[in-house]
């Protein structure tokens, strides 16, 4: 589960008032510093990014693809407009991090349809 899906769980539980305010608080500054210990910046900067998909009934991988940073900007432009609608992914998000230089997984998404799983990292 990805940060933003983790977060959007949060507040739904807040908004279902499951958790009092008080502990979605807490837990949202938990996901924050666990956040920025993952994905902290470091000098240099990320050589690639990093695709993976997975046959979730298997465990095979079925796509396994390294991109060089240099082509990741025009890359995400064009395949943000194949994202699904239902797929909570932050595209914004994405191009922070890659432009902040962040190490680290980005995305973990699993297709209950297709029985997949979406991996992506910068590395």
């Amino acid at each position: 589960m990805s940060i933003s899906e983790e977060r959007m769980r949060i507040l739904q539980l807040l908004a279902d008032e499951k958790i009092t305010a008080e502990e979605a608080n807490r837990l949202l500054s938990a996901l924050n510093q666990a956040s920025k210990k993952t994905t902290t910046p470091r000098t240099r900067q990320p050589r690639h990014l990093k695709v993976r998909i997975t046959d979730l009934k298997t465990g095979r991988n079925k796509v396994s693809v390294s991109i060089p940073m240099s082509l990741v900007n025009i890359g995400l432009k064009m395949g943000a407009r194949f994202i699904p609608s239902d797929a909570n992914i932050d595209i914004h998000r994405l191009q922070s991090a890659i432009e902040n230089g962040e190490f680290g997984k980005l995305v973990e998404l699993d297709d209950p349809d297709s029985d997949e799983r979406v991996e992506v990292w910068l590395e």
